[in-house]
């Protein structure tokens, strides 16, 4: 499933608390704490993606760990904080991927060029003799 597809606003509160396991009132709460953020719709609709309902799960699992919701606030910001540097790191490789392709094409035209510029002043040479 793409990222796109992940954050697709799909379920009304009463299927998202289902799926998380949890009551809606709970989905309400966590909402006024900014740990989730379901979409809208026109009609004020809370709408959750498949990503909310991962992130219901993940919060769902630190709580029974015994982690109070100050600190699930504070690991989701550090996760995401994470996950945004791995984007940044993956976008560099590419980059630098490209510039070595790029250096490696212009190293061979170089070296094609150098031949062809020492074949030739062989030949200039063979004839002359």
């Amino acid at each position: 499933m793409n990222e796109q597809d992940r954050n697709r606003p799909l379920y009304m509160i009463g299927v998202a608390a289902e799926l998380a396991g949890m009551h809606p009132q709970t989905l309400r709460s966590y909402e006024q704490k900014g740990l989730v953020t379901p979409q809208r719709t026109r009609g004020n609709t809370r709408m959750y993606s498949q990503a909310d309902i991962e992130r219901l799960a993940l919060i769902n699992e630190l709580t029974d760990e015994g982690i109070n919701l100050a600190g699930v606030i504070r690991i989701l910001d550090l996760r995401g904080r994470l996950d945004e540097r791995d984007r940044e790191i993956d976008d560099l490789h590419r980059r630098v991927r490209r510039l070595a392709d790029r250096v490696h094409e212009l190293e061979t035209r170089e070296s094609v060029n150098s031949l062809v510029r020492t074949g030739g002043t062989t030949l200039a040479i063979r004839r002359v003799h």
